[in-house]
């Protein structure tokens, strides 16, 4: 009875976290200190959220639930990653992190990824909450049945 509802809350719990990971990245998007690495301040690397599905497998559940047997499913966050894509570099020679050649390592942020990301995991998130008080409302209509 209760299984939708777990669902939707494992997406809602998940989509959070990947709205939190998303405002680091901007925060840090002129961080060219973020980590100090064998003797030298490394520049902020983007992160990434990853999602799978929790439990088994599609197929697996389908025939459980073709069984009527208990299906408990959602998602979770399995890993968060950093992006491996290379700094930027910006030429600025006054900046206290450049190189000899007045260049200095950016972080890997681009804010327009950054914010469409953003927009993608709060759609998520409310099309979770839609989907969490409509299961609620019928179950509360399913209760004022037997009364």
């Amino acid at each position: 009875m209760f299984s939708g509802l777990n669902i939707t809350s494992s997406a809602l719990t998940a989509q959070r976290l990947r709205m939190d990971v998303i405002s680091s990245n901007v925060a840090n998007v002129d961080s060219t200190r973020a980590e100090y690495v064998n003797g030298s301040w490394v520049p902020y690397r983007r992160k990434m959220v990853v999602l799978e599905p929790k439990g088994e497998q599609f197929s697996t559940l389908l025939n459980k639930a073709m069984n009527k047997d208990t299906v408990t499913s959602g998602v979770k966050v399995s890993r968060i990653v950093e992006d491996e894509t290379p700094y930027k570099l910006v030429y600025n020679p006054d900046h206290p992190d450049a190189n000899e050649n007045g260049y200095v390592q950016m972080p890997n942020v681009d804010p327009l990824k950054e914010m469409v990301d953003l927009i993608s995991a709060t759609r998520s998130y409310e099309a979770n909450v839609t989907v969490f008080n409509a299961s609620k409302s019928m179950l509360v209509k399913a209760l004022d049945i037997g009364k």
